[in-house]
């Protein structure tokens, strides 16, 4: 890219100097071309003085006045063509004309008479020759530039070894244009690194107006998180976009390119900080094992895949019901396995849907897994609200079917991925997730082969049904980003650091445990709306700002949606040896009871009766109360039919 730069310097030179240059070059080829006739002539070369100086003079004199006057150097050699061979070819033979009459008709002395013949066709050869070159160089060069202006302008926050490995990595490539770097360090400030200049951040307001910065790029990988939440806040008050390196544990081939650059982690925007797993715990439940994961094609189950194939087990049994979600995870996890030697242990996928109770007793007799994580739900509130008999019987009675046959089958661990949405349930899915819980805690007391577990946290970044992606793609369509209200508040947890999470908690077990994750302080979901607005360089539409880019709608509370999310039920939360985990103690039915309300709940389910569904979850359910009427597609066409 540099050398593009000083050779592209060649278009910023005065007319007058581009053609002076012009001039010299061909008073050059007069001379070149006098010499070479004078070679082709007596086959030997000669040296120009005496009569080939003469020659050579005779040349320059006569071709550099007609060219001139011929308008040869008004031509722009980056945009000549045909109409500019055509020039040369008039003047070029204006030119030979003269010239033959000069060394032809009357002779110089010790000049070879042909040599007015030959001389004007090698000129033209070479003239051609030079102008053909200019246009393809110079026009290339012109274009190189024009794509270089075009470039973003961009900053590298950070002037260490990863800021100069990316600087590198920008000089020899064409994807942006770098202006300079950002560093906090005064040391640096005002100096010169690797040809580009160093600027205090405070300067960033200035380079923005001044150089057209639209981008920074933080190459600040051993930072922490807290340090880099303060260059967020301090970045986003402008309007660049950020992208950022990964962590430096992410960097392990101590390499740095372009294509290392991504958008923010979300977890930047939220400045939580993650702890390091517990390898021990990880490995407990897998390493060596069979372990199954249920609704292994979603978000979650997809990453508890992902973390469980490190860990090393015996054999992973893949379920889910969606052919597609189940055919590209196993080709991932097969391209995994191909490019890691170490790695390597039979993945089986299986076509399956949890409420076929018969396909997960052949599942799990024909393979008796060790350890069974239990992800596949419906979890999308309104839609599980508009569809609550299908949902409560894939997220409950799916939940059953599978612990039952794990239980048949000697399975040690059974693990159940719940929400945050089963705490005082205010929709048919938080509901049907409580429920599966409480099944759970129920089935403890008679069965003593298979440890239960539930592993209770909120919402997942990066998931399917995330705000985030949705958000991410409103950004990037020229939104509005759509929210459906100013003071809805969510838990947030990255995919990767839930699932270990949960295969932790998993080994924490003892049966009947209920585990709540810490997922730090809620997030208002307009804050974070307008932080993803921002850091990607564009401006809030609003009354403050009505020539914004992006603008936030507010659409209204969906069936069944809450403004806050809890994670426990009552206060009885305990410590446990990881951090992150805790042990929550809540109360649960016997199942001899429960046994009896889930025969009820199913003979309801069966005749699509949705007001004594509705009635048992709420005897069943502590804290349940619906937030709206009914909105069953089935009941409403029913009703609207018999009308």
């Amino acid at each position: 890219m540099l050398n593009i730069f000083n050779r592209a310097s060649f278009l910023h030179l005065p007319r007058y100097a581009k053609r002076s240059i012009a001039l010299v070059v061909d008073f050059s080829l007069c001379v070149l071309t006098v010499w070479l006739a004078l070679y082709l002539r007596l086959d030997e070369f000669v040296s120009l003085f005496g009569p080939a100086f003469w020659a050579a003079g005779i040349s320059s004199a006569i071709a550099l006045p007609v060219f001139v006057l011929m308008g040869f150097y008004r031509t722009l050699f980056r945009y000549s063509g045909g109409a500019t061979m055509f020039l040369v070819m008039k003047a070029v033979t204006v030119y030979g004309l003269l010239y033959a009459i000069v060394v032809t008709a009357y002779g110089l002395e010790g000049v070879p008479r042909t040599i007015g013949l030959i001389q004007p066709l090698l000129l033209f050869v070479a003239i051609s020759g030079s102008r053909a070159f200019a246009h393809y160089s110079l026009s290339s060069l012109h274009r190189s530039k024009l794509q270089i202006e075009a470039l973003p302008k961009v900053l590298i926050y950070g002037a260490g070894t990863a800021g100069q490995q990316l600087n590198a990595a920008l000089v020899n490539g064409l994807e942006m244009s770098l202006v300079g770097f950002l560093d906090d360090d005064e040391r640096l400030q005002a100096h010169v690194l690797n040809g580009q200049p160093v600027y205090s951040p405070d300067d960033l307001a200035d380079l923005i107006k001044s150089k057209g910065v639209t981008h920074v790029l933080l190459a600040i990988p051993r930072a922490s998180r807290c340090r880099r939440n303060e260059i967020l806040e301090q970045v986003r008050r402008y309007p660049v976009a950020v992208r950022t390196l990964p962590s430096v544990n992410d960097l392990a081939e101590g390499r740095v390119s372009v294509s290392d650059l991504h958008e923010l982690d979300i977890d930047d925007l939220l400045g939580r900080d993650q702890v390091s797993p517990d390898h021990s715990l990880l490995a407990k439940n897998i390493t060596g094992k069979v372990v199954l994961v249920t609704g292994a094609g979603g978000s979650i189950g997809s990453e508890l895949c992902r973390q469980i194939r490190i860990a090393a087990p015996a054999k992973l049994l893949l379920i889910d019901q969606s052919e597609y979600s189940l055919y590209s995870l196993n080709e991932e996890l097969h391209g995994l396995q191909s490019a890691d030697d170490a790695l390597q242990f039979d993945i089986v996928p299986l076509l399956a849907s949890v409420q076929d109770e018969e396909r997960m007793r052949r599942v799990m007799s024909s393979w008796h897994p060790d350890t069974v994580y239990h992800a596949a739900a419906y979890k999308h509130v309104p839609m599980v609200e508009h569809n609550p008999v299908v949902g409560i019987r894939n997220n409950l009675f799916g939940t059953l079917k599978t612990a039952k046959a794990a239980a048949e089958n000697g399975v040690s661990d059974f693990v159940l991925i719940s929400t945050d949405k089963a705490v005082r349930p205010t929709n048919i899915m938080g509901a049907s997730k409580r429920l599966a819980e409480m099944v759970l805690q129920a089935m403890v007391s008679t069965v003593s082969s298979t440890k239960f577990t539930m592993v209770r946290f909120g919402n997942v970044l990066e998931s399917s049904g995330s705000v985030v992606p949705k958000f991410r793609q409103q950004v990037h369509d020229g939104g509005p980003i759509t929210l459906t209200h100013a003071e809805i508040t969510r838990f947030f947890m990255t995919i990767s650091e839930a699932a270990q999470l949960v295969i932790q908690a998993g080994a924490l077990a003892g049966g009947g445990d209920v585990f709540v994750l810490d997922m730090g302080q809620p997030i208002k979901v307009m804050d974070l709306a307008r932080r993803m607005i921002e850091l990607s360089g564009l401006i809030v539409k609003d009354e403050q700002n009505p020539n914004g880019d992006i603008e936030i709608k507010i659409t209204g509370l969906r069936p069944g949606e809450k403004l806050y999310e809890e994670l426990i039920i009552g206060n009885n939360l305990a410590p446990t040896s990881h951090p992150k985990i805790l042990r929550a103690r809540e109360d649960f039915i016997m199942w001899s009871e429960m046994e009896s309300k889930l025969d009820a709940l199913e003979t309801a389910m069966n005749a699509n009766d949705i007001s004594s569904i509705r009635l048992i979850i709420e005897q069943l359910v502590s804290g349940y109360t619906s937030s709206g009427k009914i909105v069953d597609w089935v009941s409403l066409e029913k009703t609207a039919s018999s009308t």
